[in-house]
């Protein structure tokens, strides 16, 4: 049995949404509240109430995969319904009867 998009998209956000969860505990629970030599920063806390004021914590590798792993996200949320709307479409077209003789 082929399976449908709008079944794929699902389990992609699905997905999605965990992996960008993951990612975001995996970077809180690197960040550290002793300074960074090389650069100065002074990390925050895990789960400090500093953390949603300052941004500081993160790197910039870790900027851009976060930003990826929502973007892929939102994307796949988007075109979800879409790919449910057009299947449920095409199922109706399929199943429309014509008048008369059916099936010849």
């Amino acid at each position: 049995m082929k399976k449908r998009l709008s079944s794929i998209l699902r389990s992609m956000v699905l997905g999605g949404l965990v992996a960008t969860g993951v990612a975001r505990v995996l970077i809180l629970f690197t960040a550290s509240p002793v300074p960074d030599p090389a650069s100065g920063r002074t990390e925050p806390s895990l789960f400090a109430p500093a953390i949603s004021t300052n941004w500081d914590y993160i790197t910039p590798a870790q900027t851009w995969l976060l930003i990826v792993l929502t973007g892929a996200t939102l994307v796949c949320v988007a075109a979800w319904p879409i790919a449910a709307w057009l299947e449920r479409r095409a199922d109706a077209g399929a199943n429309r009867r014509i008048f008369g003789r059916e099936g010849r």
